[in-house]
């Protein structure tokens, strides 16, 4: 395993970082990517960063920053206690600006209600558990919301853990879980899609909606 990490670290630096380009146009919206490689195929990206693989690497995924650089450091703490979990990736190498991690593959809860796929119960309570443990070594589970849990074969895990250091209280999974026992029966029985339109705007609406609360909550 060790001399596969070498081998893909090696790769990343000079065929990955050199020809890949990623901006932040906002705070609150994913970055902009443009990626001059061939054999590197981008396949997410959040807030912070751009997350690709590798063809001859297919078990791995690169995740490179592009802003707060700061929190790969952050981020490679939060894997080192998590240690190895089932419902979470794994961290193999730590760069300047990027990390290695073992590749979690399967659909986001968001992508499954655009695509009227059914979300069991289960992954509700696996990520629940995931969410526990997290706090069990002495973590704070931050941002986690729709685009970031995934399932496959029935089983729910998470994947993006790099606001776990983090302080405060973040309720969004708590109210995707109060949604999913509330609103979600009704669009499981009647089969339901929600396109990715409609789901941005209750993104930004729920957004807005945060924000409001926690500034009246601060009177």
């Amino acid at each position: 395993m060790d001399k596969i990490i070498k081998q893909l670290v090696s790769l990343v630096e000079t065929s990955l970082l050199t020809q890949v380009t990623i901006q932040s146009e906002s705070d609150y919206d994913p970055v902009e990517v443009t990626n001059k490689t061939k054999e590197w195929v981008l396949i997410g990206k959040g807030n912070y960063a751009g997350v690709f693989t590798h063809e001859n690497y297919p078990e791995f995924v690169v995740k490179v920053y592009g802003r707060e650089i700061y929190g790969v450091k952050k981020e490679a703490q939060v894997y080192r206690k998590l240690g190895v979990h089932p419902a979470y990736s794994q961290l193999f190498h730590e760069g300047k600006t990027y990390l290695i991690l073992k590749r979690l593959t399967g659909v986001t809860l968001y992508d499954a209600v655009q695509r009227g796929i059914k979300i069991p119960e289960q992954v509700i309570k696996d990520v629940n558990k995931a969410l526990d443990y997290a706090r069990s070594q002495g973590l704070n589970p931050y941002d986690v919301h729709g685009k970031n849990v995934m399932m496959k074969d029935g089983r729910g895990y998470v994947v993006d853990i790099s606001d776990f250091y983090k302080e405060g209280i973040d309720k969004k999974w708590t109210d995707l879980v109060k949604a999913y026992y509330t609103f979600y029966p009704f669009i499981d029985k009647y089969h339901i899609r929600l396109p990715y339109p409609l789901l941005n705007v209750i993104r930004k609406a729920y957004r807005l909606y945060r924000r409001i609360k926690s500034k009246r909550s601060f009177r």
